[in-house]
């Protein structure tokens, strides 16, 4: 597990919400379909995609994940920011591209 903050110190992600940084991820879930990752996505989680709208923040809210990174240099819309400060979701930012970022935060959080 690593909190939010050092998933996003460590990794060098930018920051584009982070209402609570003490809050611990656990597991992580690569998807861009959105009903994919409400099927399948467990809590406490950091969703790693490239959809960068309100709605991504709403299935994160619903199913508790507690992170989304935005991959490619995508940035977040800012209704989707706004979203994020409300639901308690941070949004980190990179160029990595999904394979790379999904690689990066299993290490970190100990995934195997």
């Amino acid at each position: 597990m690593v909190q939010i903050n050092e998933l996003a110190s460590k990794l060098g992600y930018e920051v584009h919400a982070m209402a609570n940084p003490a809050i611990q991820i656990a597991h992580g879930y690569t998807g861009d379909l959105l009903s994919d990752v409400m099927g399948n996505a467990s809590e406490d989680s950091v969703l790693i995609t490239i959809q960068a709208h309100k709605n991504t923040v709403a299935v994160a809210s619903l199913i508790g994940i507690r992170a989304i990174v935005l991959c490619n240099g995508r940035t977040p819309t800012e209704d989707m920011i706004q979203a994020a400060n409300q639901e308690s979701v941070a949004i980190l930012g990179t160029d990595d591209t999904q394979f790379t970022a999904s690689w990066r935060i299993a290490h970190l959080i100990g995934a195997s």
